[in-house]
């Protein structure tokens, strides 16, 4: 890019819009760091880790149910069996000494078999009542999360709104004062400012206010020689420097 030439009122200009530009970055960070991002992810995995928690505890709840009922069908059918053989010995069918010790003995076993099935559901009763009230306390916690969410959700949302309406109003001013820049010099402190972040600073007392390099007296008379309306760069940083009163020159 060859040199360009503009007022020293335009130059000044590029100052105006540097600052616009460095607000507009000051909030463009602030919006992608606010807390509530980070607060929101992790929410979100806490509440990944609960649903998956959960649904192990439901699977576990299921097959313990079928356990239970498979247990409990067991109890049921060894009841009938001592029902059916009681009824035998108390109907009289059972006359021989040897069968009625043997159906005696049976009742005797299946007595035992019924108190074993029915520890066993016991057993499964309580462990389900374990599993039931982890189940309730993992929703009461997803409900909780999703509550603590809905409200972090919120402010995120009130941030975002409140700083994009800052963007745009900078955005505003900075589209005002780019449109009273001629193409070439706007085009030329794009180019630097996509590269270092600042496309123009100030020259004060002899150091650019951009990389707060103090010039050396060689390049000071060589800027001093330079006409007011021809644009001058920082021999360190390569910006755009903007020369005013205060420049020492």
């Amino acid at each position: 890019m060859g040199p360009v030439k503009a007022s020293p009122q335009t130059q000044l200009r590029l100052l105006e819009l540097a600052d616009v530009d460095a607000e507009l970055s000051r909030l463009e960070h602030r919006k992608s760091s606010l807390p509530e991002f980070a607060e929101l992810d992790r929410l979100g995995k806490r509440a990944g880790e609960l649903k998956d928690s959960l649904v192990v505890v439901e699977t576990d709840l299921s097959d313990l149910s079928r356990e239970q009922s498979r247990a409990e069908r067991d109890v049921d059918q060894v009841r009938t069996r001592i029902e059916k053989d009681r009824a035998r010995l108390d109907a009289g069918q059972v006359s021989a000494a040897r069968e009625l010790a043997s159906l005696q003995s049976e009742i005797e076993s299946l007595h035992k078999r019924q108190a074993d099935l029915e520890e066993v559901v016991l057993e499964l009763m309580e462990r389900r009542e374990e599993l039931e009230s982890r189940r309730d306390e993992m929703i009461a916690d997803r409900d909780a999360l999703g509550t603590e969410q809905d409200a972090v959700t919120a402010r995120r949302d009130a941030a975002v709104a409140e700083l994009d309406a800052a963007i745009g109003d900078a955005g505003a001013k900075r589209a005002s004062i780019a449109g009273e820049i001629p193409g070439d010099l706007l085009a030329l402190y794009d180019k630097i400012r996509a590269s270092s972040g600042i496309g123009a600073a100030m020259l004060r007392r002899g150091q650019c206010q951009g990389c707060h390099v103090s010039l050396s007296t060689v390049d000071l008379n060589a800027i001093k020689a330079t006409p007011p309306d021809e644009v001058v760069r920082c021999e360190e940083c390569r910006r755009i420097l903007v020369r005013t009163a205060e420049s020492g020159l």
